[in-house]
């Protein structure tokens, strides 16, 4: 079983129109809901390709009970931590080109919230092959509050992704997170350095064991102490990329579960983030596309010095 954390979930409401343009009205031609937070959106794919998952999750309020209900009725197995605020919804405006994200902040924990929410944890990981920790933390969490977790996870000998970015990823990282995902942004942002590479090598040295990098349409690049990967699609694609970085975190859960390698699972988190942007809601994908990708895709290993230049 593969456990997810997402210390800030949320209700994510999703809109769809034709065409966003920002300053105007919009005539809104879909609506959906469903629990969302990005440790959410993991387990809801490894569950859609029959990957035993488990969510703990800090819940409460009226948007918390949406939340735990969406979970049941979705079959998502969860562990829900009961908190005094209200869970906080995320809202999504999606066309046919793009998504645009409005977030808000989520209700604070107090210190013996983040408590239950750390036991939470540890009661659940003698059953779990990885755990994967994702998203912001919530108003109250402790500043090294992944740093924690990425402990107890080694405490029970656990093998930890974090998809975490900011102050939050860097102070994890001296407890040594067996994979993290940043994308190219946050590689930038957390090592001032523009050259994914460099970045990730960067990240290496401060107690990351592996970079898994999300580079957009360029595809991924793994980079551990043993050298370095990278995989793209054959074209970039269209569509909602909310949720795609989950669906690569999946992939790279289920691949550390098997014990498998970065030339096996750089083609199958590049497929299944290609077949998450295909679909208009995060944590779902497009089968036929993933499938498809799926055999068309080989992971390049790239020489002792990749050129800078992305």
């Amino acid at each position: 079983m593969i456990l997810t954390v997402t210390p800030n979930p949320a209700l994510d409401v999703t809109y769809t129109v034709p065409h966003f343009r920002p300053h105007t009205s919009h005539r809104v031609t879909g609506i959906a809901a469903q629990a969302g937070g990005k440790g959410v959106n993991v387990a809801r794919v490894l569950t859609a390709l029959g990957r035993p998952a488990r969510c703990v999750l800090p819940l409460g309020g009226p948007t918390g009970e949406a939340v735990r209900a969406e979970l049941a009725a979705a079959g998502l197995d969860h562990a829900a931590v009961p908190i005094a605020g209200d869970t906080r919804r995320t809202v999504a405006v999606v066309d046919t080109a793009d998504a645009t994200m409005f977030n808000e902040p989520g209700p604070a924990l107090s210190p013996a919230e983040w408590d239950a929410l750390l036991a939470e944890t540890g009661r659940h990981l003698p059953q779990a092959s990885v755990l994967v920790l994702s998203g912001s933390l919530p108003p109250g969490a402790p500043a090294d509050g992944y740093a924690r977790l990425v402990t107890l996870g080694r405490e029970f000998g656990v093998p930890v992704v974090l998809d975490a970015d900011g102050p939050a990823l860097l102070a994890a990282l001296p407890a040594r997170p067996t994979a993290i995902k940043p994308n190219a942004a946050e590689l930038t942002s957390a090592t001032g350095l523009p050259d994914p590479y460099d970045a990730a090598r960067t990240l290496l040295r401060r107690g990351a064991e592996s970079v898994l990098a999300s580079l957009g349409p360029d595809g991924l690049l793994a980079v551990d102490a043993h050298g370095a990967w990278r995989c793209a699609p054959p074209a970039a694609v269209a569509g909602n990329p909310t949720g795609a970085g989950d669906s690569a975190v999946a992939a790279l859960a289920a691949g550390l579960s098997g014990n498998a390698g970065w030339p096996a699972i750089l083609p199958d988190a590049v497929a299944l983030s290609a077949a998450t942007v295909l679909h208009p809601r995060a944590g779902r994908f497009d089968d036929d596309a993933y499938r498809r990708l799926r055999h068309s895709l080989t992971a390049a290993r790239l020489g002792a010095t990749p050129p800078t230049g992305w």
